[in-house]
């Protein structure tokens, strides 16, 4: 059930069901899939048991545009954001067309159903989070060694690719480049890597010049066919790291526009890290969500609709 009426926590569409993630509710149409990403917030791999206000909205409208804007470096699966309910039925028979709920326009979309292929492809511009923590212990970030001396939040002469697994419990494992080759193969791991380094470079030259640095991002492919296409989410505030480049400093951590105060709440909470989690406060939930909401107005260049 909702918190509130702003808040969606989960959907029950007539549809088959075809995967519940953590925030997204998946609708199996056949050759393609109905996304709706929801208002659910996790952390420490727990699912809050309240919501983020806007947040799938957020995270749909975002993956949006930037799945428009990178679509000449890489196909991807975006067949039409969900922008008025009635185009859904372009999609279903007239059978199983039903009464389609509001909450749909903005927070979905169609895409086209692929074979995943299961690596988390990790770009990092930036020495920061489980990467900082890596190399303060080790020297190292995903095992290969970095020159000593780096500072927190330094940036890397060039972006670092560290691929992980593909978890679907528990936490991702970080993957060698032979690793990575032996799952998918020499040729699509070397695709890959490249496509994911074009992107964020892309990426990071236009948010930048908006006022936000993306310190590290994750991706994920998959087939169609033999051709490697470009799914899943892509650049919002939960699949990255941004921070505002007004205030960047090296040497420390730095305030992101994302889940930050959840984390740093839940920490200070007490809480465990293990299920059920906490509810959160109002105004925890309030500084998310503008989180959130700003995120997608310096990128976009427009309010959330």
């Amino acid at each position: 059930m909702n918190m509130d009426s702003s808040v969606l926590l989960t959907t029950e569409l007539p549809l088959p069901l075809f995967v519940r993630g953590k925030v997204r509710d998946t609708y199996d149409l056949g050759d393609l899939l109905l996304i709706v990403a929801t208002d659910r917030i996790s952390a420490f791999d727990s699912v809050l048991p309240c919501g983020i206000p806007d947040k799938g909205s957020v995270l749909n409208q975002l993956s949006v545009f930037w799945f428009n804007k990178t679509g000449g470096l890489m196909p991807n699966h975006l067949v039409e954001a969900v922008d008025d309910v009635k185009r859904l039925d372009s999609y279903l028979p007239n059978e199983k067309r039903f009464p389609y709920p509001s909450y749909l326009e903005g927070r979905s979309m169609i895409v086209k159903k692929m074979a995943r292929l299961p690596v988390e492809c990790v770009v990092r511009g930036y020495l920061s989070g489980s990467a900082w923590a890596e190399y303060q212990k080790q020297g190292t970030v995903n095992g290969e060694p970095l020159p000593k001396g780096l500072k927190e939040s330094e940036a890397f002469p060039q972006p670092l690719f560290t691929p992980t697994t593909k978890a679907e419990t528990g936490h991702d494992q970080p993957l060698s480049p032979d690793e990575m080759k032996k799952l998918v193969g020499e040729a699509l791991a070397e695709e890959m890597r490249e496509k994911t380094l074009a992107i964020y470079s892309y990426a990071h030259e236009y948010a930048q010049a908006r006022g936000i640095i993306i310190a590290d991002t994750k991706m994920e492919f998959g087939l169609d066919g033999n051709k490697l296409i470009l799914i899943d989410e892509l650049l919002t505030p939960d699949s990255s790291r941004f921070w505002d480049a007004g205030l960047y400093t090296v040497g420390q951590s730095q305030p992101s526009y994302d889940k930050q105060p959840v984390r740093d709440w839940l920490v200070e909470s007490g809480w465990n890290k293990e299920p059920p989690a906490p509810t959160l406060p109002p105004e925890v939930i309030e500084a998310a969500a503008r989180r959130y909401r700003e995120a997608y107005e310096k990128l976009a260049g427009r309010k959330l609709r």
